[in-house]
């Protein structure tokens, strides 16, 4: 397996607050890695001794191969990063914008407009390209935002929490972006708190606590790793609440979770057959439901298991 990204043992400190206490990260070349954490876990600060910005105080971290502290330029041109809140001069065009970058990066006058044409249009921006940034909505200056971060064409771009303060629609936005970058070979870290944001679009998920991981693998892995499945089922009748109770109860060993506000009735399984046997029971009694799932925790109930804590709470690092 080729990595872009293997980081091993980092450590940083902030006096007397560890904000990476050895870490170990390691980031396939053409995948997307979700790095979770609450505020505070540590994730940022990551994202900055990767990006070269920080320097750590103990431990080694490659980009590309190249060591992030021993070759730090070789390893800027390797990579794009686009933090949380949108870095673009608000005065300046979504064209000039661009072409500042570029220019700044050695292209020529020629070169750096055709290079923001190519991105203005790649982030469906083109008829907005003469407006000032200023002027666009929350996802149309994150999409620009994402758009300057590739002007040097990046092998690995560093999605620091890319959608914080946007609304769903906007989000939405922004995953169809990163989606396609990575349809088109990008290499992508990305740090949320958003466990929606990772169940879309990572490959795997690296979840960080207090400045170490706590935990990594696909998220199927870590909904499994946490607890089994569960039985949930919401009858058509609140009447048959009882009796469905009573049925799902003989099929599990166990008495079932019940919301009589909802009618819904929830049960762990280590079995997945007892979905159908359950359908089966509840025809024999005549019985029909609303409702009938056979789910893995979320995110958000791993999040918590693992953490003890929501992906909001602690305080930035």
């Amino acid at each position: 397996m080729s990595l872009a990204i293997r980081a091993e043992g980092l450590v940083k400190h902030y006096g007397e607050t560890k904000a990476l206490d050895g870490v170990d990260l390691e980031v396939p070349v053409g995948k997307v890695v979700g790095v979770l954490g609450p505020n505070g876990a540590g994730k940022t600060t990551a994202v900055r001794v990767l990006a070269t910005l920080l320097r750590p105080d103990a431990g080694h971290a490659t980009v590309g191969g190249h060591d992030v502290v021993k070759d730090p330029v070789r390893v800027r041109s390797l990579i794009g990063l686009t933090g949380q809140y949108a870095s673009v001069d608000e005065d300046l065009s979504g064209t000039e914008n661009l072409v500042l970058i570029a220019r700044l990066l050695d292209h020529s006058r020629a070169g750096a407009r055709a290079r923001a044409a190519e991105l203005l249009e790649q982030f469906e921006l083109t008829e907005a390209a003469g407006r000032p940034a200023r002027t666009y909505s929350g996802g149309m200056r994150r999409r620009l935002d994402l758009a300057a971060s590739l002007v040097g064409n990046p092998a690995v771009l560093y999605l620091d929490e890319p959608t914080t303060g946007l609304d769903p629609h906007a989000r939405n936005e922004v995953w169809r972006v990163v989606r396609k970058l990575v349809a088109d070979g990008a290499t992508v870290l990305l740090t949320t708190q958003y466990l929606e944001e990772a169940d879309q679009l990572a490959d795997t998920i690296t979840v960080f606590d207090h400045g170490r991981v706590v935990a990594e693998g696909r998220a199927d892995e870590l909904k499994r790793r946490v607890g089994g499945q569960t039985l949930q089922v919401r009858p058509t009748s609140l009447a048959d609440l009882d009796a469905v109770q009573r049925i799902l109860g003989d099929l599990t060993g166990m008495r079932p979770t019940r919301d009589d506000d909802t009618g819904l009735l929830t049960a762990a399984v280590s079995d997945p057959v007892l979905l159908s046997t359950l359908v089966r029971k509840l025809d024999e009694a005549g019985i029909t439901a609303d409702e009938l799932a056979l789910r893995l925790p979320s995110l958000d109930e791993v999040f918590l298991a693992l953490t003890g804590r929501k992906a909001e709470e602690g305080s930035l690092v």
